[in-house]
């Protein structure tokens, strides 16, 4: 393998792990490859199938995925499997993105940064089998429930109740809420889905202090002081280029909100975006949230901030 330390970016899906991902990357020696355990991932990125959003790797479950993020990391793009896959003109040119990524990353050696909400319960195993230096991002639970609702995103816990090693090792005591949910509870599934992840991004923490764990609203607060504060501590260089990406892409001159066809953008006016759950959420939205995430919220949210 490639023996520099790769870098993953993970947290929950609209925590913020796209900005962080892409602003990482504006270090010239990185290379950027997005979501290999998405369910609808690109198969010359990531030659493994992944059946359920969140899926969870352990030593038991590692065979797999192993062999196909040892090509991944490597910049082993597998074009053949690409070719059979394409169904578009759109899928034709993300093709030639990730191909032209990959030799890219190969030619010059550059280190990996793999951005993907979906190995959140997988951190330890991408931590001791693939080296990685890990990010994690965190968003206030109302934020993060109040963009599933916007978007209207609900999230089947059928992709967690159908992966016996992670309720076995992690979910159990979850099981009766996650089974009695419904369907269209959009608020309900993300604070329950915020609660779950945090629970165990906290006790992860403990055993890994050098995990990187960083606020979304920290980072939106001063983004040249956090970036800067994380590029020195996964060893990333920090320069004048970095830093004028990092100004463009929270600028005030940004929206203050994203439209609904531009769920993956980075450019944000990101001081103006950390009010916008107010008024997107009721105020009995808010407190049903907060009723349920609050075992674990305060670990990371104080009163004050709600």
């Amino acid at each position: 393998m490639n023996d520099i330390n790769p870098i993953l970016v993970t947290g929950t899906h609209r925590s913020g792990t796209t900005w962080v991902g892409k602003m990482l990357a504006a270090d010239a020696d990185t290379a950027y490859i997005s979501e290999p355990l998405n369910v609808l991932h690109r198969p010359g990125v990531f030659r493994a199938p992944v059946k359920h959003w969140y899926t969870y790797i352990n030593d038991e479950n590692e065979s797999e995925f192993l062999p196909a993020f040892h090509d991944l990391l490597n910049f082993q793009y597998h074009t053949w499997l690409e070719i059979k896959s394409l169904r578009s003109h759109r899928d034709f040119l993300r093709m030639g993105r990730d191909f032209r990524n990959f030799f890219i990353g190969s030619m010059h050696g550059q280190r990996a940064l793999l951005k993907d909400p979906f190995a959140v319960f997988s951190t330890t195993w991408f931590a001791k089998k693939l080296n990685c230096h890990v990010v994690v991002t965190v968003r206030h639970p109302a934020a993060f429930a109040s963009s599933l609702k916007r978007l209207n995103w609900p999230f089947d816990f059928n992709n967690l109740l159908d992966q016996p090693l992670l309720m076995r090792d992690h979910l159990e005591e979850d099981r009766a809420e996650m089974e009695s949910i419904q369907p269209g509870d959009v608020i309900g599934q993300s604070a329950l889905l915020w609660r779950i992840i945090h629970r165990l991004v906290h006790s992860t923490s403990k055993l890994f202090p050098d995990f990187n764990m960083v606020r979304h609203e920290d980072l939106s607060l001063e983004p040249v002081a956090g970036y800067k504060a994380l590029y020195e501590s996964l060893g990333l260089t920090f320069d004048e280029s970095v830093k004028t990406r990092i100004l463009n892409s929270s600028s005030s001159e940004n929206p203050a909100k994203l439209g609904k066809n531009k769920t993956h953008s980075i450019k944000l006016d990101s001081r103006a975006n950390l009010e916008n759950w107010k008024q997107i959420l009721t105020q009995e939205e808010i407190t049903r949230i907060r009723n349920i995430t609050e075992p674990i919220s305060h670990l990371f949210y104080s009163d004050s901030e709600w």
